[in-house]
């Protein structure tokens, strides 16, 4: 019989971790998500896949074994470098070796050589009239490697569209991670996983009751000064994050599952935290502690209160 100590060590060789770093990744919030998991539901959504930490959660603990899992999101870089890692990941994993190895040599300098001089100009040569950008995998190990290397894992982007995140102080970053890439492909070369440039509202018509829906959206700012939300050059607002509350009242009223997280801001609380018609199609809010990870001021990093709005008993 296994030990306690040997089954733990094969649990976690056999999770699969996140790609790609992302501003409001759900990896260190996950202890208290998954009691929100339903212990039986049909599909599975992720309007704003992101990082997929909680997909990825679900999928390593069995949770998705027989069921279809659709993975949304508006941001066309995020999609075309997924759809890469997916299709053409060992054409991924040799650029992104190349990438870390002029990294070693020129550090700093690379990163904004890579950024402004062969990203930025690359995207928009292939950007097409709708704001999808058809990705080719030098173009995944880019998105990729900007991200290991760049400030905080944050993506952000101008008025114009360019990426335009500085770069980070990390000593020695794992650029070519070449297990963990493997892993991530293989799981969204699954037939039953589903990945597409949609927006969050595309969940409504797709779900069905029975459904399980988790919303990582762009984050209500907690003051003027604290905003991240420009995911896309469009940005998320307080109109859009009306247009979410009414989605997820319309599908937990069909009988869905939904889980929604969101900062505290005064915006979030009016729409779900006492709020009416959330109460009455069965939301409630929940205050959890999670770690702040992106501020310009250091000391002000650190634990702070977020809301997970969920129409599921936990656990």
């Amino acid at each position: 019989m296994p030990s306690p100590t040997s089954t733990r060590a094969t649990e976690r060789a056999a999770r699969v971790l996140p790609l790609l770093k992302w501003v409001g990744g759900k990896r260190q919030l996950l202890p208290r998500i998954r009691p929100f998991y339903p212990p039986t539901f049909g599909s599975y959504f992720e309007p704003f896949f992101g990082s997929g930490a909680v997909f990825l959660d679900l999928w390593s603990a069995g949770h998705l074994r027989g069921r279809r899992a659709v993975l949304l999101d508006s941001n066309s870089d995020l999609v075309g470098c997924y759809e890469m890692v997916r299709d053409r990941t060992s054409e991924v994993l040799g650029a992104l070796r190349a990438l870390a190895g002029e990294h070693a040599r020129l550090g700093r300098a690379h990163y904004y050589a890579v950024r402004d001089e062969r990203f930025n100009p690359l995207r928009d040569a292939r950007r097409e009239a709708d704001g999808r950008i058809p990705y080719s995998a030098e173009l995944a190990a880019m998105l990729i490697y900007l991200n290991r290397t760049g400030f905080n894992g944050l993506y952000r982007v101008n008025a114009r569209g360019h990426f335009n995140v500085p770069a980070g102080r990390h000593v020695r970053p794992n650029i070519a991670d070449r297990p963990r890439l493997e892993r991530v492909a293989a799981v969204l070369q699954d037939s039953a996983v589903a990945l597409r440039r949609a927006p969050f509202t595309e969940a409504l018509d797709l779900a069905r009751p029975g459904d399980f829906l988790y919303f990582d959206p762009p984050y209500a700012p907690l003051s003027v000064t604290a905003s991240f939300t420009s995911y896309t050059a469009l940005g998320f607002g307080a109109e859009d994050q009306r247009t979410l509350q009414c989605l997820v009242i319309a599908l937990a009223e069909r009988g869905c599952h939904v889980l929604l997280s969101n900062s505290t801001s005064d915006v979030i609380g009016a729409l779900y935290d006492g709020n009416r018609e959330a109460e009455a199609a069965g939301l409630r809010t929940y205050r959890v502690r999670a770690r702040r990870a992106v501020n310009s001021v250091a000391t002000r990093r650190g634990a702070v209160d977020e809301f997970l709005i969920s129409n599921i008993e936990p656990r």
